[in-house]
């Protein structure tokens, strides 16, 4: 039977809202959204799509459901759908493994599981993707795909690597924020105004980012290198990062966050 809505979520938090938004393909009337909060419910509405409070209307009239909630939350939302007959399901939740999902929802169901970013709130996120469930439709494959590249970039992987893209780029913009955020801090205290440092910490991150991205015949080590000069002021900085074992302090706290993750998804 053909369903009423191409695409359905549970869940209209930021995350949710800034895919909503970047979605071109799907017309937001084949688009219905459950949230329990009546301010969530308002902004949904403004996106044009369909919001109600019933997470059934949702599961039971939809082609593809996206679960958009806290992985806490979900064996309530589990509950919900009880009897109801959910076939594909595309989950954004950290740590929660495809089979806990299925066991959940007590049926056939088909998973796959993303791991998208912050970033995707303008368009410029990175999305990791297990498929495996769909891979034998092609269709399937396509339209989860679709839906991020909507708000940004992906990475096929399977699920046994999304812990790892959690305390890569899931969990990463936060520790370019902090990088930001030092640089700003520094800036400031060799004399410069709060808006001078941060125009050139972020425009020099950007900018160090998009070549990284364009510069295909160089290492990144040898990139760093074009930057420094035997006896310059950039080799300087670069012993004494060096020196503060900075690798090291960003292998331990990716360590960390994928060890968190892994703690999640028992």
């Amino acid at each position: 039977m053909k369903k009423q809505y191409k695409l359905g979520v549970i869940g209209g938090g930021f995350m949710a809202q800034a895919i909503i938004k970047g979605i071109t393909f799907i017309k937001p009337k084949k688009i219905i959204v459950s949230d329990p909060s009546e301010a969530a419910q308002k902004r949904l509405e403004d996106l044009g799509v369909n919001v109600t409070a019933n997470n059934r209307d949702v599961a039971d009239n939809c082609e593809y459901l996206l679960l958009a909630v806290k992985p806490q939350t979900f064996p309530a939302v589990a509950e919900s759908l009880r009897g109801v007959p959910v076939a594909k399901v595309i989950s954004i939740m950290a740590g929660m493994k495809k089979q806990k999902i299925k066991d959940a929802l007590f049926g056939d169901v088909k998973v796959a599981r993303v791991m998208p970013n912050l970033p995707c709130s303008i368009n410029f996120g990175m999305a990791a993707l297990d498929l495996s469930d769909f891979e034998d439709d092609v269709d399937d494959c396509a339209f989860v795909q679709e839906i991020f590249n909507s708000v940004g970039n992906t990475l096929i992987v399977p699920e046994e690597k999304l812990n790892a893209v959690t305390g890569i780029s899931g969990s990463g913009p936060a520790y370019v924020y902090m990088f930001i955020d030092g640089l700003i801090r520094a800036g400031v205290r060799q004399g410069l105004t709060e808006d001078e440092a941060k125009t050139l910490a972020v425009n020099t991150v950007v900018g160090g980012a998009e070549m990284v991205v364009h510069t295909e015949d160089r290492s990144i080590d040898e990139m760093i290198a074009a930057v420094c000069s035997k006896g310059g002021t950039t080799i300087q900085a670069v012993e004494s990062f060096k020196k503060d074992d900075m690798e090291g302090m960003i292998d331990r706290a990716v360590a960390a966050c994928v060890k968190r993750a892994e703690e999640l998804s028992e």
